[in-house]
């Protein structure tokens, strides 16, 4: 489904296990009126520390993507090294914006379902969601801090919460 390199690893099971829960989240955003977006962020220990769900509503804040308002939580809640030690998981590849958050903030590690290239064949030109197709391991490696991505992970079910989303 996506020209996006392989994840390099298969997932495991708990990793497939909140990858999915991200999924519930994004259709939880969806039922409150929100872009079918989700995100959570798990410690060392893969405790989950906090989840978000998109929210645009109901401030009309454009930037209030899932991946971008955990990495800003986050980063009120906890400190960088322990950050680099925690991974967030997302419905959806993060975008330009979201990648830039998540590297300032210093989160160590991405998981993501949906590849940003597949998002944007999904919801083609609509206007709620200008989809860049600008890969989060780019935004990554233009950075100086290593940030490990795997992804798109299971993302024919990643896809499915789209359906009926952008028509």
């Amino acid at each position: 489904m996506s020209d996006q390199p392989p994840a390099s690893q298969p997932l495991t099971e708990a990793e497939a296990r909140l990858l999915r829960q991200t999924f519930d989240i994004a259709r939880r955003a969806q039922t409150h009126g929100n872009m079918p977006f989700g995100a959570l962020l798990t410690g060392p220990n893969g405790d989950i520390l906090m989840e978000m769900e998109n929210g645009y509503f109901p401030d009309l804040d454009a930037t209030g993507h899932a991946e971008r308002l955990l990495a800003t939580e986050a980063s009120k809640r906890y400190r960088e090294p322990f950050l680099a030690e925690c991974t967030l998981y997302s419905s959806a590849e993060p975008c330009a914006m979201c990648a830039g958050g998540i590297y300032w903030t210093g989160i160590g590690r991405v998981v993501y379902g949906l590849s940003e290239h597949a998002l944007k064949t999904l919801t083609g030109d609509h206007p709620d969601n200008p989809t860049m197709n600008l890969p989060c391991r780019t935004v990554f490696a233009a950075g100086q801090k290593e940030i490990a991505v795997l992804g798109p992970c299971l993302e024919d079910e990643a896809s499915d919460v789209h359906k009926g989303a952008w028509g």
